[in-house]
């Protein structure tokens, strides 16, 4: 999995899941508050969800965090950030770009972000060239077949 590397430092935050207690515990929290939670609970609660190893619980957090991002203008900074995170960690690249780049442009000096953008463009290319290499091949195996074919009906 991508995250047990060392060469992401911006992954860095989400690599490590909370222990179920303290998962439970950002919850508790959260549901103390209804119906009126505060950002910053659903914040927390929302990024111990990112680093969760469950893919539900990652489309949980993000989901939490698109909410925040659009309803929250005082936390849209650090909902592009995780959202980014979120994206990135569950294979999204394409909204994990969009959501850095947001930042970005707010920020551009933003050096976390930065790496974070690189660990994401250096993902798809590592994705597309995977994808190439499948996709040659398919082709090569599809050529030899045909080839076989040809060769059996000349005989």
């Amino acid at each position: 999995m991508i995250f047990n590397r060392t060469g992401y430092p911006a992954l860095a935050e989400v690599k490590e899941p909370l222990s179920s207690e303290e998962l439970r515990v950002l919850r508790d929290q959260l549901d103390s508050e209804k119906p009126n939670p505060t950002a910053q609970s659903q914040f927390n609660y929302a990024w111990g969800l990112l680093k969760s190893n469950s893919l539900r619980h990652q489309e949980q957090g993000i989901h939490i965090l698109e909410i925040l991002y659009r309803s929250e203008p005082s936390m849209r900074r650090e909902s592009l950030y995780y959202l980014s995170l979120g994206n990135f960690k569950t294979g999204n690249y394409t909204d994990a770009k969009r959501y850095i780049q947001t930042l970005l442009k707010s920020e551009p000096n933003n050096e976390q972000a930065q790496q974070l953008l690189e660990s994401i463009e250096d993902q798809i290319t590592k994705d597309g060239l995977i994808g190439i290499g499948v996709a040659g091949g398919i082709l090569a195996v599809g050529v030899g077949i045909v080839g076989a074919l040809v060769r059996k009906n000349r005989r």
